[in-house]
């Protein structure tokens, strides 16, 4: 009997057999082949949660499993379970479900439950993976803003994990740029994992999709991680790393998105800088350079897919701010040298910024350093120099 029998030929699970799916993914070793054996044999996983362990036995399965199996089914009760996740609004995903993501199934090691809170959408299945790291820089940020937002904006739905840095940045300019985002925990989903991004776990809620293959109650272990990362990857057409070190996590995701035939992307950064250490290494062995968000979406062959971005002509109200404007370009600048360049006095150059960066003409990137808006930069640049 085959144990990687292929799930889409087992039938679909009916509503009632969910919550013994629920009851096996709490029991640790029982993983997705296991759950094959066991539906193969009985027919449906009530019967494999009733058998004795005789039965079990005969059904297949090793002394590991019998073990684990007589340890936690009696500390486990499925329809407790099933009402937990109905509290938290959380939906199951088994991967016999019409719903369950397609392009998740093709991965290896494809998790068998899925639970989901929020939305999964058909057009989720254009979708992104950003990773990169915890301590970005005002280059990865700003990066990782800019090119998030015109992928978002080109109906591509991103997807990272929620951790600090790179995936923060990369969920939030999704989602202000009116796009979807889907975040993979690496814990149940009745836990957010940095705390401080509770308020971006429920925004994401509304215009996505939290994701996790873990129990409620699941807490965010150091191992859980790289598992996280390969739904990640197996989600997504691809993946673009922004900023990371060669020993980071955001690396272990780019490993796993080749060896599931996904594209990898990567930001080049400053040889000098730590944390371009990674994705310099990925474009030498043969990532795909990324400069535009068009160099992406050609890639992937999907600018026929995304709609046209209007681009504003924003045209400068006074001579100040056109001779601000001359002194910005992509690269940020500080508002020091503004003043030297221009000629004009810190007080008048500091209020014009201000009023600029309201009007959506530059953009504040660090501490006092500006750059001159996306919009402008081919549309009014050009002109004025």
């Amino acid at each position: 009997m085959s144990l990687a029998y292929p799930c889409d030929r087992i039938k679909i699970a009916l509503k009632e057999d969910i919550k013994y799916w629920v009851g096996f993914n709490n029991i640790p070793g029982i993983g997705r082949v296991r759950l094959f054996q066991l539906e193969s044999y009985f027919g449906n996983l009530e019967q494999a949660w009733k058998a004795s362990p005789g039965e079990l036995k005969r059904a297949g399965l090793d002394s590991a499993a019998l073990r684990a199996i007589s340890q936690w089914r009696d500390k486990v009760d499925p329809e407790a379970e099933m009402e937990k996740l109905d509290k938290f609004g959380i939906q199951v995903l088994t991967c016999n479900d019409s719903a369950y993501p397609g392009r998740l199934k093709e991965i290896y090691d494809y998790p068998p439950v899925l639970y989901v809170r929020g939305s999964l959408l058909p057009e989720d299945e254009w979708c992104l993976a950003v990773v990169g790291t915890r301590r970005s820089t005002v280059y990865g940020k700003q990066v990782t803003e800019e090119l998030v937002a015109d992928l978002a904006r080109s109906k591509i739905t991103i997807v990272s994990g929620l951790a600090k840095g790179i995936d923060t940045i990369a969920h939030r300019s999704a989602l202000e740029a009116g796009g979807r985002s889907l975040a993979v925990f690496a814990c149940g989903l009745d836990i957010v994992y940095p705390a401080e991004n509770e308020r971006l776990a429920r925004d994401i809620m509304e215009r996505g999709a939290l994701l996790s293959e873990y129990p409620l109650g699941t807490r965010p272990r150091a191992e859980n991680f790289p598992r996280r990362n390969r739904i990640l990857s197996g989600l997504s057409l691809g993946v673009m790393v922004t900023e990371a070190d060669e020993t980071s996590g955001a690396m272990i995701t780019a490993r796993m998105a080749l060896e599931q035939n996904r594209e990898v992307f990567a930001i080049p950064g400053s040889i000098l800088s730590p944390v371009s250490r990674g994705t310099n290494h990925l474009i030498q062995e043969g990532a795909k350079l990324v400069r535009e968000y068009t160099d992406i979406l050609e890639e992937l062959n999907l600018t026929a897919v995304t709609r046209q971005i209007e681009m504003r002509e924003i045209l400068p109200e006074s001579e100040t701010e056109s001779a601000l404007l001359k002194q910005l370009g992509a690269e940020p600048t500080h508002i020091d040298e503004v003043c030297r360049k221009s000629g004009l006095s810190a007080a008048e150059v500091s209020g014009t910024l201000a009023m600029m960066e309201l009007k959506g003409l530059v953009k504040q990137v660090g501490t006092m350093n500006y750059v001159l808006a996306r919009e402008l930069r081919q549309e009014y640049r050009v002109r004025v120099d």
